[in-house]
């Protein structure tokens, strides 16, 4: 998601009710899920710590070994934290900005993905790049987490198919279409219709992703980008960090009408545990905090520290509506009735939210055995926490291996955005 507002919302913690607060799961449980979890991969959809250590550390990876970082604002990855949580794969976004675009948006995103690598370098005990499903399940077999990279947003090819093989040949397993924005080929979820889906270019991106074998992601973008991309593409698509919009109606999150198609495609949508995206009443609180802000700013123009000031009063007299672990869950479910325990995965976007604005427990890469526990306690099989943990999503990258497998005698595509002006061949 990459939301930048990190601060602790003033008082809303405190107003956690003490049950959504406990933490304990019984040892028989845990039991339980240590051996669900030592058999199949947790790989996780979605994590924003390239981009915190971008645009807060100076992109430096050190210190990130212990589960006591104390730095401000807080992050929610580390080492010791990925290995109480059971991660087995991590798929680390790489991210900047829709406002970058053409060479620059290439520059900056090949800066992240040396960030993944240079992190993946710097703790080897821990960490190892992964490339395909088999890399997967070999170094979670090691007892290390097997690291991927996602792209995390089309606008970060700069319309140049050939950065979209350099991104594959680097490492990157799947890109999102598109973000927060319309693009040169896609629309996004949160930004008016400009192409009404993919245009001709979009469906030769995804043609392309599809003979690299690189997973096609639809966090992020509108149903019609959605269902225009399940018509043409051939292998299944994944959702990186999206959640159910029958229970929270937020533009980000994926229609009933697309869930449906899911079983056909054989795609994947992994859960976000963002309360914005997860809690209706959450999402009603926010654009009203988010409203509040701006007539602050708009009254207290020059004056931060009262504006400051007024915000916190507001705070305090509208606490953020919080929600438990169950949250998730219900999410989860409600995939699994539409589009079967086929299709369902984990992206917690942690690191790309606010730290305050996940269910207690699940704003760090600790958090993962308490939504176990949860659907254990709700009466999931060892087999149906499988799929959801990470055998749907194996499932996926083989089956997008084998559909580039299928395609590897088809030629590279060499479509442009515009065509080659013989006068200025390198415009």
């Amino acid at each position: 998601m990459a939301t930048r507002h990190f601060l602790l919302l003033a008082g809303a913690l405190a107003m956690i009710p003490a049950a959504l607060q406990a933490q304990s799961i019984d040892p028989k449980v845990q039991a339980r899920i240590d051996r669900i979890l030592e058999r199949t991969p947790l790989i996780d959809g979605h994590n924003d710590l390239a981009e915190q250590l971008r645009e807060n550390y100076n992109m430096n990876v050190d210190g990130l070994a212990s589960g006591t970082d104390r730095r401000k604002p807080p992050l929610m990855t580390d080492m010791a934290r990925l290995h109480q949580g059971h991660v087995g794969g991590q798929f680390w976004s790489v991210y900047i900005p829709s406002e970058v675009t053409g060479d620059a948006a290439i520059r900056a995103t090949l800066e992240e993905i040396d960030t993944v690598k240079r992190l993946v370098k710097a703790y080897p005990n821990d960490l190892e790049l992964a490339r395909t499903a088999d890399d997967v399940v070999r170094i979670h077999k090691a007892g290390k987490i097997a690291s991927l990279i996602g792209v995390e947003g089309g606008h970060q090819i700069g319309g140049s198919l050939a950065a979209l093989r350099a991104y594959y040949d680097l490492g990157a397993r799947y890109m999102t279409l598109s973000h927060f924005k319309d693009n040169e080929f896609a629309d996004s979820a949160t930004d008016d219709p400009k192409w009404h889906g993919l245009n001709d270019f979009g469906r030769t991106v995804v043609h392309e992703m599809n003979r690299l074998g690189m997973l096609v992601d639809l966090a992020h973008v509108s149903p019609e980008t959605m269902s225009d991309t399940l018509d043409v593409t051939k292998a299944p698509v994944i959702f990186s960090h999206s959640d159910a919009r029958a229970l929270a109606d937020h533009p980000r999150n994926v229609p009933d009408a697309i869930l449906k198609r899911l079983p056909a495609n054989g795609g994947v949508v992994m859960v976000n545990f963002y309360l914005g995206h997860l809690s209706e009443p959450y999402r009603q609180w926010d654009a009203d905090h988010s409203a509040e802000q701006a007539r602050l700013d708009t009254l207290y123009t020059g004056q931060p520290e009262i504006r400051k000031a007024k915000l916190a009063e507001w705070e305090q007299a509208h606490p953020a509506p919080m929600a438990g672990v169950g949250l998730i869950a219900d999410h989860i479910e409600h995939i699994v009735r539409i589009a079967g325990h086929d299709h369902v995965g984990l992206g917690g976007d942690l690191d790309g939210i606010p730290y305050d604005a996940a269910p207690p427990g699940m704003n760090s890469v600790s958090g993962y055995p308490l939504l176990f526990a949860e659907l254990i306690r709700r009466g999931w099989s060892d087999e149906d926490l499988a799929k959801l943990a990470g055998g749907n999503v194996l499932r996926v990258m083989r089956q997008a291996e084998a559909v580039a497998a299928s395609m590897k005698d088809g030629a590279p595509a060499t479509a442009r955005l515009q065509p080659i002006d013989p006068a200025n061949p390198w415009k």
